[in-house]
């Protein structure tokens, strides 16, 4: 945990006019600057920064904070990314974070950041040194653009300015095996290799012998939510296979939590008031040089919980554009199995499909922006969208049709958290199966919606369960499983969904015990996707995004345990009680007073 004295020298040592004016141009006002408020459209400026409060405020939509709280809004950050974020731009080392990597003093030169941990053979590098290894591969790639005719050929190709390719800071890795140690001059080999394998840009062959991951393809950067390189992708030239080869799994990617573009596109996709999400580097490359800058794309891989997730921070509009074959029909079926869970009221989710042959990238140059606008208004709600599909795969003539309808569209409703969507789709339902709601609410067995929810004075959240605090925990952390009391699984009447969700996520990871880091979450979401399970645990595993260096999870573990032992203790405790005295046996009589016992 971070302390709060850190967070206020923090505060101190941070100007709130210079994080601000990184990102939003600000004109003096008397004492206070001003500028039109990133956070909501408008024409005249009512957003405010004070330099001696050091706060921010706008007038006309009350976003107002600190300069942790911008970096969190503006950057869609959780907490601890934030002070992150501003502790590196001042150089202010974390106290938990340097016992936690055993950083010293902050290097003073690219070359001491490369180095980060010389030692010996299978030494892991420092983040800093992991992330400067990246800056300069991405520095050695653009250079190599300019000197390969091949490459700007086929960017001219494609349609691309120069001046595109540099804003996206597109570049070129040359054919050949050993290339990318030239820009690491000064370093022992033996080190540079283990530093690039280890980010995932050269590959260890048979005898330790390493190469170049990526050879003669043209190259996208991707930046996370820092603006830092964590990852590429690299396209091929010409014919080859794969088309597309993204970085693998590093501590620094993972490409179920990234998209590319969310960085550079935050600003449009506010102004836009939605974002497009794509499939392809070349489609948000496209898509921006034609005048849309608010596209972004995943990597290689179906949409995830995390990416709705981090894309509902900045928008509450998001568009998913695919292809109109089966495949990007399917592709857009899982995003939105995968955005139910995740959806609130107020948000929106809908799909665009664009014409058959038709990709974002070859469309938009084909046809122009104004023509892509057009097609913008014509997207599919997620609603209208889900019950098309679902009527698709269903006689809806026959009674056996329309209950399969009914039978299909059950575990897609439970997911569903947004009580105003839900009693929607469930008032649709009934004009396509010809059921009553109160018949549906039978089959369904879901919690009867009347009406949307009244807002009451507030009151104290509901405690969280030890199960949900142990679901939670095991699908962050799995490894906390070997500290788990087996004996608290068993069953308990009033948590009964929790602990036979908490038992079957149990079996997984005992059948999986290497699971762990990036993967953990997704693996789990797969193998349970037809689960009756699936939207508990999907709950669950969304309230872990927030929780990197924010949680103190030994803590949080050890009290849950406490926890459900004082419960399964007060729970027996009854049952003895309950018992007439005569009919306890001399070792429940024995067991009742050491229980009664403080």
């Amino acid at each position: 945990m971070i302390s709060q004295s850190f967070i206020q020298e923090l505060l101190d040592r941070t100007d709130i006019v210079d994080v601000i004016e990184r990102d939003v141009p600000l004109r003096r006002a008397g004492a206070n600057y001003s500028a039109c408020c990133p956070f909501h459209s408008e024409k005249t400026p009512s957003f405010t920064v004070s330099p001696t409060k050091q706060f921010y405020h706008c007038f006309g939509c009350g976003a107002h904070g600190n300069a942790i709280g911008f970096v969190m809004e503006y950057g869609g950050m959780h907490f601890v990314e934030a002070v992150n974020e501003l502790a590196a731009r001042i150089g202010l080392q974390i106290p938990a974070q340097q016992a936690e990597t055993g950083a010293g003093s902050q290097p003073d030169s690219a070359r001491a950041k490369l180095q980060g941990t010389e030692g010996t053979e299978g030494t892991e590098h420092s983040p800093g040194a992991l992330l400067e290894a990246m800056k300069v591969a991405a520095r050695f790639y653009r250079e190599q653009l300019k000197l390969s005719k091949n490459a700007i050929d086929y960017l001219k190709q494609r349609g691309l300015t120069g001046a595109t390719a540099a804003r996206f800071g597109i570049g070129y890795a040359p054919a050949g095996w050993q290339n990318l140690h030239t820009p690491f001059p000064g370093q022992p080999e033996n080190a540079t290799k283990r530093l690039l394998v280890q980010v995932g840009l050269m590959v260890e062959g048979d005898g330790g012998k390493c190469y170049d991951r990526f050879r003669d393809r043209i190259m996208f950067p991707i930046v996370n939510l820092k603006g830092r390189i964590v990852g590429f992708g690299g396209r091929v030239l010409e014919k080859g296979e794969p088309k597309y080869l993204n970085s693998p799994e590093t501590p620094l990617f993972q490409k179920g939590r990234e998209l590319y573009n969310l960085f550079g596109a935050r600003r449009a996709i506010r102004e836009a008031g939605k974002v497009i999400v794509v499939e392809g580097y070349m489609d948000v490359v496209a898509l921006s040089q034609h005048g849309i800058e608010y596209a972004v794309a995943t990597l290689g891989t179906a949409t995830t919980p995390y990416h709705i997730q981090k894309l509902l921070r900045q928008t509450d509009n998001i568009v998913f554009c695919f292809d109109a074959d089966s495949a990007g029909k399917k592709a857009a079926w899982r995003a939105l199995e995968d955005s139910l869970a995740q959806l609130a009221d107020g948000k929106s989710i809908s799909f665009l499909f664009l014409p058959e042959g038709e990709d974002p990238d070859s469309y938009i140059r084909n046809h122009g922006r104004s023509a892509f606008e057009k097609l913008l208004e014509q997207t599919l709600p997620l609603s209208v969208f889900l019950f098309r599909e679902l009527s698709a795969r269903a006689d809806l003539k026959s009674s056996e049709g329309r209950a399969k309808l009914v039978q299909d569209a059950k575990p897609l409703l439970a997911r569903i958290a947004a009580p105003g969507l839900a009693l929607m789709l469930v008032k649709r339902l009934t004009e396509i199966s010809g059921l009553s709601e109160r018949e549906l609410e039978g089959i369904l067995k879901i919690r009867r919606v009347t009406a949307f929810p009244v807002r009451e004075k507030p009151s104290r959240p509901k405690p969280v369960s030890p199960y949900e605090w142990l679901l939670q925990i095991l699908l962050y952390h799995p490894a906390y499983i070997q500290k788990l009391d087996r004996e608290l699984l068993a069953y308990d009447q009033e948590y009964e969904k929790e602990v036979v969700a908490l038992a079957a996520l149990v079996e997984f990871i005992d059948a999986h015990p290497h699971i762990g880091g990036g993967t953990a979450i997704p693996l789990m979401t797969i193998h349970f996707r037809d689960s009756p399970y699936r939207a508990l645990l999907e709950q669950a595993a969304s309230k872990t995004l927030g929780w990197d260096g924010e949680i103190d999870l030994e803590a949080e573990f050890a009290g849950a345990m406490a926890r459900l032992h004082e419960m399964k203790r007060k729970q027996r405790m009854a049952v003895l009680h309950n018992k007439s005295l005569s009919t306890l046996t001399p070792e429940e009589r024995q067991e009742l007073q050491r229980m009664a016992m403080p």
